[in-house]
């Protein structure tokens, strides 16, 4: 268990600020994670890597010289937001583009990409890579669903160098396509991981067995077998990748491969070396040669006891670009040319980030009615923060089913960011619509996760919707929710059946639609479609999901509702107790 914390909600910003202090010979920090110490040299690509806090040595132990430029931080398994992400990449953009690199997660995938639009507005050419190794997540013919797991290393690291090399952007996302294609990985587990703050394992297993395709999040495993030797997981592992090659690879004989043999947290290195010498010699068999192998913990699970191994088929190109010389806090290799260091050396930095955002110039302005009506959005969202905080370990608990369990403190962060921003921008004369936009931006950029970037989404649709002119109607209302349901299924890709929140969501919209549609007052018809979420919550526990971290272990998840559409029932009925509260700031 993770036995050292001080508020289990800022471990992250904590674990980010001593890693910092600890290492400004390499990397400084900047809001949303750390830059290199040294200043990126004029045009040359920069590569930002990125995804939850958790991981150490990834994502921040690996910014340095011959690897990352920069790394965005997020909350405890949770991807940073896109906010994170942007200042992390303007900080490290050197004139000649940036490729934001990250595991294939929900999470990541949205917040990244919205990162990369950002940085399109603001005049930076971002691409993105996310790396999908775990071959245990998906079939070969749906490898494109399939999750980031220690495979990051490899390819972060070729498209890494061949930025160091010089190399134009469109050649830095070739390096990492191509080292993404020849990657594979899988994994093994003893125990799930314990989260800060957390009294029990996200996952155990049963005493003299093993879970068999391990995730990085503390997900469960796939398939459960008896618990081996060293050298039966040794064969486990090898036996498993090599019956996986890429389509352009023959067969293992005299091919040349990059291996890692990676440590999730609890076991050893003296543990993974008696696994090695295993590995290495069933390779050697199998007439793979081994190039500059990488043995010990290089992407982690906090406390998980578990085991993956990683190949990387090399071609020529490869070989030079997994081979080139890296120096950051966590991974070393090779001597770089010491010409070239501290070129840019920075004065010793301040232990405080030095990109924070520019003073707000204020909100725009608003009717006097849209500023009545932003009380009630003030109680609305102090009930729905209320909510969370009395449900969030409930809500982690559901959530670790077939999840990650980090639901419930991804919530309580967003919707407790959301209600401080609100009531600043209430105090400071936003209008209704104002107050919504401003908290749905706070809560995407503390929340981080997919739940992050939807519930962003949904309240920005609702305060576009509401906008700051008049008091809003209940049919303004539903519409905005409406748009919001519309929001979430685009940027998410779920639809109802997925065992999402949009299986909330959607009826949710329906039912307020109807309801307005009727001529009930707001507060009525947002009982009713309240009483509509209720019902859809419980149902989705019958549904299989079919997207997001919980997809690979569908079955386990049978008998349990979703954690994101059951949090998003309990939201609507607080709400309704807001609207009951402040009836005459709405029609």
């Amino acid at each position: 268990m993770t036995r050292l914390f001080n508020d289990p909600a800022a471990f992250a910003d904590e674990a980010l600020e001593g890693f910092a202090a600890a290492h400004r010979r390499w990397v400084r920090p900047v809001t949303g994670g750390v830059v290199r110490a040294t200043a990126t040299p004029a045009g040359q690509v920069a590569v930002v890597i990125g995804g939850g806090s958790g991981h150490y040595p990834a994502f921040s132990g690996l910014v340095g010289r011959g690897l990352a430029h920069g790394a965005a931080v997020g909350n405890v398994f949770a991807s940073p937001s896109a906010q994170q992400i942007r200042s992390v990449a303007r900080a490290a953009h050197g004139g000649a583009g940036v490729l934001l690199m990250y595991g294939n997660y929900a999470g990541d995938v949205l917040h990244f990409g919205q990162a990369a639009e950002r940085l399109a507005a603001d005049g930076i050419d971002a691409r993105t890579f996310a790396v999908a190794d775990d071959i245990s997540s998906a079939g070969p013919e749906e490898s494109a669903k399939r999750r980031g797991i220690a495979g990051d290393l490899p390819v972060f690291k070729a498209a890494a160098a061949a930025a160091e090399q010089g190399r134009p952007l469109d050649e830095v996302v070739r390096a990492a396509e191509r080292a993404g294609a020849r990657t594979r990985s899988f994994g093994i587990a003893f125990s799930g991981c314990t989260l800060p703050g957390a009294d029990h394992p996200l996952f155990t297993v049963p005493e003299a067995r093993m879970a068999v395709g391990l995730g990085i999040h503390g997900e469960p495993g796939i398939g459960e077998e008896d618990l081996p030797t060293a050298d039966e997981a040794a064969r486990l592992l090898v036996v498993t990748l090599l019956k996986e090659l890429p389509e352009d690879v023959p067969g293992p004989a005299g091919q040349r491969a990059a291996v890692v043999l990676n440590g999730l947290g609890s076991v050893k290195y003296e543990e993974l070396f008696v696994v090695y010498r295993r590995v290495a010699a069933l390779l050697g068999e199998a007439g793979v040669e081994i190039v500059d192998p990488e043995v010990g913990e290089l992407v982690t699970s906090f406390d998980m006891a578990g085991v993956s191994l990683t190949l990387t088929w090399l071609d020529e190109g490869l070989e030079e670009l997994w081979r080139a010389p890296a120096d950051t806090p966590a991974y070393r290799k090779g001597a770089l040319d010491a010409a070239e260091t501290d070129t840019a050396v920075r004065p010793e930095p301040p232990l405080r980030p030095e990109t924070a955002p520019l003073p707000d110039a204020g909100p725009p302005p608003a009717a006097d009615a849209s500023r009545h009506a932003a009380r009630t959005v003030l109680a609305a969202l102090d009930a729905v923060a209320a909510v969370v905080e009395a449900h969030a370990d409930e809500l982690g608990r559901i959530d670790a089913v077939a999840g990650d369990g980090d639901h419930g403190i991804g919530m309580l962060r967003g919707s407790t960011a959301a209600r401080e921003a609100a009531a600043g921008a209430h105090e400071r004369g936003a209008g209704a619509g104002t107050v919504l936009t401003r908290a749905g931006d706070a809560w995407a950029d503390r929340a981080g996760g997919t739940s992050g970037a939807l519930w962003g989404t949904v309240l920005r649709s609702l305060g576009t919707a509401l906008g700051d002119r008049d008091t809003p109607d209940a049919v303004r209302v539903s519409g905005g929710v409406t748009d919001a349901s519309a929001a979430v299924r685009r940027l998410g890709g779920a639809e109802v059946g997925d065992k999402t929140m949009v299986d909330v969501l959607v009826p949710f919209a329906d039912a307020l639609a109807a309801a307005t549609a009727e001529g009930l007052p707001l507060a009525e018809a947002w009982d009713r479609a309240a009483t509509t979420a209720t019902d859809a919550a419980a149902a989705t526990a019958r549904l299989l999901p079919r997207m997001g971290r919980a997809r690979p272990h569908a079955e386990k998840s049978l008998g349990t509702p979703d954690a994101g559409a059951h949090s998003l029932a309990l939201i609507t009925r607080a709400v309704h107790g807001a609207l009951l509260d402040h009836p005459h700031d709405h029609h």
